[in-house]
């Protein structure tokens, strides 16, 4: 029976044995056949990869010296100059300093008129020309006739020219080496070489190794003489060549296989052609397959040994091999889903601000007779649709972000506002989680000031988000503001947000990547929280954006700060002039940074203010004034303070001085969650976190005596009347119009509506000059859209055709904007509607 057993296992061996060297041999002749293609392959890959560098690097290149072109344009605008010598004196200047050799102006019925430098012939002029005739921005070459060949760089430019007329393009010329040293084509002994060449065949720029003046030729002489038909080859590569696509083939040239690569050049007539030998390749490939034999015949006789030695061992080892297959498998599934989970979460943010609509017009609608209700809940609608529109704003921008060309519509905000709207945005979250909340600010130099308004509230909302997001029930989350000088000049301001919560923290190792995209912690403790990974990589790509930095610092189980820093520069705008009597105020505050924050800035308004740490205290301080007969003229209480909170403090500082003196309630959270409870107790009224200088100033200039009161009801009823004015609205949504339509109408506009471009123009012409005063005009319409209606009402003869156009639409983009401006619009408005933005643009033409 062992016999047997011992006969059938060598028999089963000898078997085995002949079976791996069978399947052995076959695969390596199968792999031996694939080589070849495996060659081909990874040249095919590795040459394109290296053709859209090169293709790149040529592009950046060429975008370079065009930029310089147009900087030329910029300096010299060509609606500022007439032609003489001042005009060509300056364009010459301007031509030198970036290092141009030649400078021209073009137009097709003459073709260039140089201003300086040899004259030029064009070998391939038409396309050239056809391109700057369209007003493309092109580049070519041209032969100098005492210089070096010449790259000629041409951008639409309408400059005065000695007969009078305009030109078509301005034209400067280069030495065409620049080119072959930028991009280092001529590199020698380089195993991988290239050349730029024309559709005709004709060199451009070429490296060391080929000889005559048509790349034609010498491919079709070289292929000829290994054997290949020469002739089919460059049909092949001229017939791929005229329909756009990218060439790619293996020849043999002198004894060696070669990969050619063939691919169009941006902005010109011209191809950029790769050449890479195959003897290291191959070489390496053979190598790596030897390697690959040995490694095999290793490896099996380690396989067979554990087959015939230790069974389980190899059962368990493809156990472990399977779950590790899974895991690879779900890490797959996780990747693909990735965009998936993006647009939901994304899709959860948007919920929220509409949630927010949706509910607050709910609750205003049942309390229409509410009037300071309605009044709150208009608030918080327009609030949640700036956030809503912020977020849309975000999504249509994705794609710039992650290709680097997002945009900053920097405009005139105040940062009051903007922190108010921080606070209203995350407060249903931290009620929701039942944490304390509170924001700090001290040292403000100005609230004023230039910046992107939405994106810095993205920046503070992906950072406080998170803080909720990662920080558990009953936790804190602080956020401080302050400013000091900016080492950028008086005209600006370094302005610190400090978002600190006591949330779970994080690791070091994460804490250096978590500004990468998709990065999030891989932990049990966040697995259930919902996120894409992205906020915080879109969140340092704006701040860069700025020019400013930010920091994070980390201590797992300890909590989280960001540290934003921006140099923002000062909206240079009269503010009012703030003050107050000369009251006696008390302010209750359990944080002392906050406390000595608020006297500080009531200080600065005329008020004298003490401060009191806790509610007890406060108590004692009003009853010694009071039995001094000197009570506090105003108290200020915080909400949420720990033995006894501001509403209690409020109940027992009535029964000690009666109703008189006026007791207010600040807090950062909602007044609507706990007004009923705070009046019942005495509380006069409420003013919100954050206290800038304005805020305590608006909300305790109501208290001013009868006579000032009086005269600033007098002042605010002053609102601006544009009675008389007319306006020609082009808009083809019927609610679009009835909301402009009445929005304007109430400060005493008369409105026309034309229903598409046409009929805007068309009413334009009929109307009396100087009838209109402004035209706003909607962009997408039938017909005619508001680009050719502009087009067209400036085309006419009429005296008035300079009348004011504006753009009021949706399209929102810099590029739209632009646009609007190249042909001929004033300005730009986007919707939805802003009427403050609406009015001071209209105030600005009107």
């Amino acid at each position: 029976m062992v016999k047997n057993t011992i006969g059938f296992l060598k028999i089963s061996l000898i078997a085995i044995l002949a079976l791996c060297i069978g399947v052995f041999l076959c695969m390596t002749n199968y792999m031996v056949g694939q080589s070849d293609k495996a060659i081909n392959d990874i040249g095919e890959i590795y040459m394109s990869a290296m053709s859209a560098q090169l293709k790149i690097h040529f592009d950046s290149i060429i975008d370079l010296r065009l930029s310089q072109v147009e900087g030329i344009v910029e300096r010299t605008p060509t609606n500022t100059v007439t032609y003489g010598d001042e005009m060509l004196e300056e364009l010459t200047i301007s031509a030198e300093v970036r290092g141009f050799t030649h400078l021209g102006l073009y137009r097709a019925e003459d073709g260039i008129e140089l201003i300086y430098g040899d004259e030029l012939e064009l070998p391939n002029a038409a396309p050239f020309f056809a391109s700057l005739n369209h007003g493309d921005e092109k580049v070519a070459t041209a032969h100098a006739r005492s210089s070096e060949d010449t790259l000629l760089l041409g951008i639409p430019a309408d400059y005065p020219m000695k007969d009078g007329k305009k030109s078509t393009a301005l034209v400067v010329g280069m030495p065409l080496n620049y080119i072959n040293e930028a991009m280092e084509l001529d590199v020698g002994n380089a195993e991988v070489h290239s050349h730029i060449i024309q559709k005709t065949g004709d060199y451009v720029l070429r490296s060391s190794e080929n000889e005559g003046t048509s790349y034609y030729e010498y491919l079709e002489k070289s292929i000829t003489e290994s054997g290949q038909s020469g002739p089919e080859e460059i049909k092949r590569l001229q017939e791929t060549l005229q329909t756009g696509n990218n060439y790619s083939t293996v020849v043999t040239i002198g004894g060696e296989e070669r990969h050619i690569y063939v691919t169009d050049l941006p902005n010109s007539e011209w191809y950029m052609v790769t050449v890479m030998p195959y003897g290291d390749l191959d070489a390496t490939i053979t190598r790596l397959g030897d390697q690959r034999i040995y490694s095999t015949l290793i490896g099996s006789a380690i396989m067979l040994l554990a087959l015939l030695s230790v069974f389980f061992i190899y059962f368990r080892l493809t156990q472990r091999q399977l779950k590790e297959l899974e895991e690879a498998r779900k890490q797959a599934e996780r990747a693909n889903l990735a965009k998936s989970e993006f647009l939901s979460n994304m899709s959860h943010d948007i919920r929220t601000p509409m949630n927010a609509i949706m509910g607050m017009t709910a609750i205003a609608t049942e309390n229409m007779d509410d009037a300071e209700r309605v009044e709150d809940c208009l608030k918080k609608i327009s609030v949640s649709g700036k956030h809503l529109l912020g977020l849309i704003n975000d999504v249509l921008d994705m794609s710039k972000i992650e290709s680097g060309k997002m945009t900053l519509n920097i405009s005139r905000i105040s940062l009051r506002d903007t922190m108010d709207s921080i606070v209203n945005i995350v407060q249903p979250q931290v009620k929701e989680k039942n944490q304390t909340f509170d924001i700090f600010i001290r040292n403000v130099i100005t609230e004023n000031v230039f910046c992107d308004g939405v994106r810095l509230n993205q920046v503070l909302i992906n950072i406080l988000g998170n803080a909720v997001k990662y920080t558990p029930e009953e936790g804190e989350i602080h956020v401080t503001f302050d400013q000091e000088a900016s080492p950028k000049g008086a005209d600006y301001v370094r302005v610190h947000f400090r978002i600190k919560d006591t949330g779970m923290g994080m690791t070091p190792e994460f804490c250096k990547k978590i500004f990468d995209s998709f990065s999030r912690e891989d932990s049990t403790r966040v697995q259930k929280t919902e996120g894409t990974g992205l906020g915080m990589a879109i969140t340092k790509y704006i701040v860069d954006k700025m020019e400013g930095t930010i920091e994070v610092t980390s201590e797992l189980n300890r909590g989280s700060e960001f540290h934003v820093v921006l140099d923002l520069e000062k909206a240079s705008e009269k503010e009012e002039d703030m003050k107050l009597p000369d009251w006696q105020m008390l302010v209750v505050d359990d944080n002392e940074l906050f406390g000595q924050s608020a006297v500080d800035s009531l200080k600065e308004i005329g008020v004298r203010a003490e401060w009191a740490d806790a509610g007890l205290k406060a108590i004692e301080m009003v009853k010694e004034h009071h039995s001094r007969q000197d009570d506090y003229d105003i108290v200020l209480l915080d909400w949420k303070m720990p033995g006894m909170n501001g509403i209690e403090t409020a109940r027992r500082i009535r029964n000690l001085v009666g109703e008189d003196v006026p007791v207010l309630l600040i807090s950062a959270y909602d007044w609507s969650e706990f007004k009923e409870e705070a009046c019942a107790a005495g509380i006069t009224g409420f003013i919100s976190k954050p206290l800038f200088k304005s805020t305590l100033y608006y909300g305790l200039k109501k208290f001013i005596c009868d006579e000032m009161q009086n005269d600033e009801q007098s002042q605010n009823e002053m609102i601006q009347d544009y009675t008389g004015k007319r306006i020609l609205l082009a808009e083809d949504n019927d609610l679009n119009w009835e909301i402009a339509n009445e929005l304007l109408s109430a400060f005493g506009f008369e409105v026309k509506w034309a229903e598409n471009g046409k009929l805007c123009v068309e009413e334009f012409c009929q109307s009396a000059p100087g009838y209109y005063d402004v035209v706003l005009m909607d962009l997408r319409m039938p017909v005619m859209n508001g680009y050719e209606a502009a087009s067209a009402i400036r085309e006419t003869e009429r005296e008035d055709s300079n009348i004011p156009i504006i753009a009021m639409t949706a399209d929102a983009f810099a590029e739209d904007i632009q646009r609007c401006l190249d042909c001929g619009m004033n300005a730009h408005v986007s919707k939805p509607i802003d009427m403050n933005e609406l009015l001071h643009t209209l105030e600005k033409y009107i």
